[in-house]
């Protein structure tokens, strides 16, 4: 896929942006102050919106075609920590065509919220509520993401593209994505990158990863718009690998201190 005649000419486009709500260059200063008040009212999640459609395109070529795909959401701004997973499924209620809501990683599920309750990432009652809940509504979907947001941490897949369940993708579909990972991370700007198994931390580092080699602190170096980012090869903690929650877990918490 051409990804460079869909890329939004970004740095060229007479705008300013608060909470990525466009605003005319033109709009005088005290509009820009209502607007960003709006948006402190209003906002329910902060996302790189300026690569949704690219995704949008995407999960026409790979994703399941009455799915909708899952974009990355949480802390924006230098988070602590950014987490790749590796691509989301039709168990995400937000890629349901008829979701009214944010459409982000995990929503709807319930299993992988384990580790970030073992982390101290999400609050108590919002986990013991997970636990729980049968069904997620667009409300308790955005409480969730914004206690994400407080904890300094951005969520995220490697391939955005929903399919109807847990198959297993080939790297070529990961490697189309790759192009628009490298933009999410340098808009980002994460302090840190955990990336959860081998696949995916294969191919963003292109380069044969095995996360078992892998312990405490020690990473890997990633260049990205001139800059240099510590990505964190570790083991895959949901799904088949749940068995290796533990040993994610432990990683994770060395790598944060």
């Amino acid at each position: 896929m051409a990804i460079d005649k869909l890329k939004p000419a970004i740095s060229k486009r007479r705008e300013r942006f608060v909470d990525n709500v466009a605003v005319p260059w033109f709009f005088p200063g005290y509009l820009h102050c209502l607007v960003a008040a709006l948006c402190c009212i209003v906002r329910i999640m902060r996302q790189v919106t300026q690569l949704h459609k690219l995704y949008d395109s995407l999960q026409k070529k790979h994703g399941a075609p009455l799915l909708r795909p899952i974009y990355g959401a949480g802390c924006i701004d230098s988070p602590a920590a950014m987490f790749v997973f590796m691509n989301p499924t039709g168990r995400n209620i937000s890629s349901h065509p008829d979701w009214g809501g944010l459409r982000a990683p995990w929503v709807g599920t319930r299993h992988v919220w384990d580790i970030f309750n073992e982390l101290n990432l999400i609050n108590t009652s919002l986990y013991d509520a997970i636990k729980l809940k049968q069904q997620w509504d667009v409300r308790f979907t955005n409480l969730v993401y914004k206690d994400i947001e407080s904890k300094s941490i951005f969520i995220t897949n490697l391939a955005k593209c929903t399919q109807l369940d847990a198959r297993p993708l080939n790297n070529g579909v990961f490697r189309d994505y790759l192009d628009l990972m490298y933009q999410e991370i340098e808009m980002i700007n994460p302090k840190k990158i955990i990336t959860f198994g081998n696949q995916v931390s294969s191919v963003l580092l292109k380069k044969n990863i095995s996360v078992s080699g892998y312990s405490g602190a020690t990473c890997e170096r990633l260049s990205v718009g001139g800059a240099t980012y510590c990505v964190y090869p570790t083991h895959y903690p949901v799904g088949q690998g749940r068995r290796n929650m533990p040993l994610a877990i432990q990683r994770i918490r060395e790598i944060l201190r």
